[in-house]
């Protein structure tokens, strides 16, 4: 079995998510009582959060960066980045060290094209949704049509994840509002919605909606188990 290696803690509360699902993962796949072997190193949220909203993107990249290094340094074979939106630094963060980058945005393709789908939905943080690290890598190199929210709703995505789900709070009226844009990107022809954000999964589940979800972090962790082994 190979050495997961988890950079985490953005938030803490979608990184516990990981740890389950990948254990859980690998218990199913191998029985008895087998479970992952990973590295995991958790970064204090709050100091990402201020470089992400101060436009810092360089002082996040010195941040996780070194942290990457450190996991490969325990022993990690390959490395996750357990959070959607700091893929936007997956590029210096793979250049920095030697093991492989498994990335969210190609795990979550991949999952979208065995199920047939062209044109899909895209749920996260701003920086997600409105940059083209994520999305202009799901069109480019496979072919997806993205389609985001319009610039009202996406605030509520946004402030939503960051006032609520990473600080652990579930708010049903919440649940209520994205139900609501994720019935709103289905009209506008999305056969799928993203749930692009790895704690939008604490707040929205595929019994929650007719539309087909996909949870990045479920898809992430699914596809570090079979890396692993």
């Amino acid at each position: 079995m190979r050495t997961i290696g988890l950079l985490g803690g953005m938030s803490w509360e979608s990184t516990a998510d990981y740890y389950r699902e990948i254990n859980q993962g690998i218990k199913k796949a191998l029985g008895g009582l087998h479970s992952a072997k990973l590295v995991l190193y958790s970064v204090d949220f709050e100091t990402i959060e201020k470089l992400q909203h101060a436009g810092d993107w360089k002082g996040a990249e010195a941040v996780l960066v070194k942290a990457a290094k450190r996991i490969e340094a325990a022993g990690a074979d390959f490395l996750l980045i357990c959070t959607n939106t700091m893929h936007k630094l997956a590029d210096p963060i793979e250049q920095a060290i030697c093991i492989p980058l498994l990335h969210i945005a190609d795990a979550t393709a991949e999952a979208l094209l065995e199920h047939g789908i062209k044109s899909v939905g895209l749920l996260g943080t701003a920086f997600t949704m409105e940059q083209d690290f994520y999305k202009g890598r799901l069109e480019q190199k496979y072919g997806l049509e993205v389609l985001v929210p319009d610039a009202p709703d996406r605030k509520i995505v946004h402030d939503v994840i960051y006032q609520e789900l990473c600080l652990g709070k579930v708010v049903p009226e919440s649940r209520g509002q994205y139900l609501r844009i994720i019935d709103a990107l289905a009209a506008r022809g999305a056969q799928a919605v993203i749930l692009g954000c790895t704690e939008i999964g604490l707040l929205v589940k595929q019994a929650d909606s007719s539309v087909m979800l996909f949870d990045t972090t479920l898809i992430h962790a699914g596809a570090a188990v079979e890396r692993a082994i």
